[in-house]
Order: C-alpha cells, then structure tokens, then sequence
C-alpha cells in the first residue's frame, strides 16, 4: 500500500463528485522522466526550468508481464516508464486485495451502497468536526460515515461503539490507526 492511501481515502470520503486522475488509483508516484526525454510544451517555453507534467502522463502499466507493461505492443511508448513500474500494473493490483485498486474499488463501492453516502441536496454535502484528540483529523458526513486520519506521529484510536467500513492499512497490533492511515467508520 502506498503511503498516501490514508490521504486518498479521506479525499473519497468528502461530499461530491470523484475525479481519478492517470493512474491514481493504482498509487502511481510521480515518475522521474529524464530531461532529454520531456516533451511537455511548458517544459520546452519555461526554457528547461519547469519540468512540466510528463512526470504525470508515463504510460499507463497495464500487465506486468507484457513489454512496455501492456502498453502498446513492441514499440516503446513515448515517455519512458521507470524502473518497476510494472509493480504498479493494473492486473497484478487486481488480484491483490491490499492494493490501492482494492482500496480504491472499496471506497468506490461504499460511496455508491452505504446510504450515509448517497444522502441528497444540502444535507449530503455537509461535515461535522467531532471532538478529536491532538494530530487527530477527524470529520462526519451529516447522516453518514466518520472518517478518522492521523497525520501525527502517534498511532490513533478509534472510537469505541463504531463498526469500521474502510481502511486504507492495517492497524496496529494494539488495533490503532498507524500515521497516515484513515478509517471509514459507521456509528
């Protein structure tokens, strides 16, 4: 699991809509593209100081077996794909159930099924802040699901009496939320 699950799963659990953007949801990192290679127009007008956002737009890793990771046939893409990229491949994260595509296809699945998600108008769009403790971040959608992040350095707990929807990692074996890992819970 990539370390910004926590971040990417409290960004779905905020009212409206979800936009992926080229390979989100397989946990991509920004790809380090040789500056020979850039082709971005920004890249090429900012006279090589901005390095525009090709680092962004490397193929898509489709199989992690297949040359180029199944992008295209035989011919190399236009950008190069880095070293291991193909770990990020999509079919190789959709067997794996602690995937970011797991995850993601999880998150995805409880906006569109539990009903604190799918509340209409106003009501569904609006959060609460409970009480939480320090290096805690912690928000409710009005009639839905809590989700609890910690940003900080210490592992959180979770609230008793709540049954957990979403984890973007495991918890502790003290059953505590690691730094950087976000909870979805139902009260």
């Amino acid at each position: 699991m990539s370390d910004t699950g926590g971040r990417r799963t409290a960004e779905l659990a905020l009212p409206g809509a979800v936009c992926l953007y080229q390979g989100e949801e397989l946990g991509f990192p920004e790809a380090d593209v040789p500056r020979e290679r850039i082709q971005d127009p920004m890249h090429l007008r900012s006279g090589g100081t901005d390095p525009g956002r090709d680092g962004c737009r490397v193929p898509f890793p489709w199989s992690a077996q297949e040359p180029y990771a199944g992008f295209g046939s035989t011919t190399e893409p236009w950008l190069p794909q880095p070293a291991g990229w193909s770990s990020y491949a999509a079919d190789r994260q959709s067997t794996d159930p602690e995937s970011m595509l797991s995850l993601y296809r999880e998150a995805l699945r409880l906006r569109r099924t539990e009903p604190g998600f799918r509340a209409a108008g106003a009501a569904g769009r609006q959060l609460t802040w409970p009480p939480s403790a320090p290096g805690v971040l912690a928000f409710t959608r009005t009639g839905g699901p809590t989700c609890v992040v910690g940003p900080g350095e210490e592992p959180v707990e979770l609230p008793e009496g709540t049954d957990t929807l979403l984890l973007s990692g495991p918890l502790d074996e003290r059953g505590r939320l690691p730094r950087d890992t976000a909870a979805w819970l139902r009260p």
